[in-house]
């Protein structure tokens, strides 16, 4: 008879603009060995004022030399989790993106997770512009999202809500970046390393409070 592993619940906020989110999917999924993981992922759009059209990354405003290091902290981090990601020279608006995924969670999560790995492969590993409707239909297509599901994406009052709700626990919590997470009352920011969220979820599965 199969052990059961222990319950752990895990609410993350993230951006698909967000490569350090990306990382940190990767490494937060990998809990999945030792735990029943179920997580609330809670998108939270980091970037509103971009262009759906996209943009260069020098318009976000980090001084040069500190996006350098960033971005060869970012290197480093995927050559650890065996991901070959582009150059990120660009950016763009992820409002449409959030909403796709968070209406892919009602076909379940074997669709919901072939989105929101396929939404981060996209725009990191192929440089596709997630900001696009056109390009957006097409990744939701290849991970079988229902067509009335990716219609009512953008056009269903619902999920903007969700997002809303999302800004506003975000704001309660004090979270001001991505990615965020909350282990019950426990609450880490950042580019967490992997040892970091398996002593989380450890301290976490064994609290008798929940």
């Amino acid at each position: 008879m199969a052990e059961t592993k222990p319950a752990l619940k895990v609410s993350v906020f993230s951006d698909y603009i967000c490569p350090f989110c990306y990382i940190g999917s990767r490494r937060l999924l990998r809990l999945r060995d030792a735990y029943d993981l179920q997580v609330n992922w809670c998108a939270l759009e980091i970037h509103p004022e971009t262009p759906a059209q996209g943009m260069p990354v020098t318009g976000l405003g980090y001084p040069p030399a500190q996006w350098q290091r960033m971005m060869s902290a970012l290197q480093d981090m995927a050559r650890a989790e065996q991901l070959d990601l582009q150059a990120h020279d660009f950016t763009t608006n992820s409002h449409r993106a959030l909403l796709l995924a968070e209406a892919a969670k009602e076909a379940g999560r074997k669709v919901f997770y072939a989105l929101h790995e396929r939404l981060f492969d996209a725009f990191f590993r192929e440089g596709r512009n997630i900001g696009e409707p056109q390009v957006l239909r097409a990744l939701a297509a290849e991970c079988l999202v229902p067509e009335p599901l990716i219609e009512a994406a953008w056009s269903q009052p619902r999920y903007e809500q969700r997002l809303a709700l999302n800004r506003r626990h975000a704001a309660e919590l004090g979270v001001g970046g991505t990615p965020t997470y909350v282990f019950g009352t426990r609450i880490l920011v950042g580019a967490v390393a992997g040892e970091e969220l398996r002593r989380a979820a450890r301290a976490t599965a064994s609290d008798p409070i929940r």
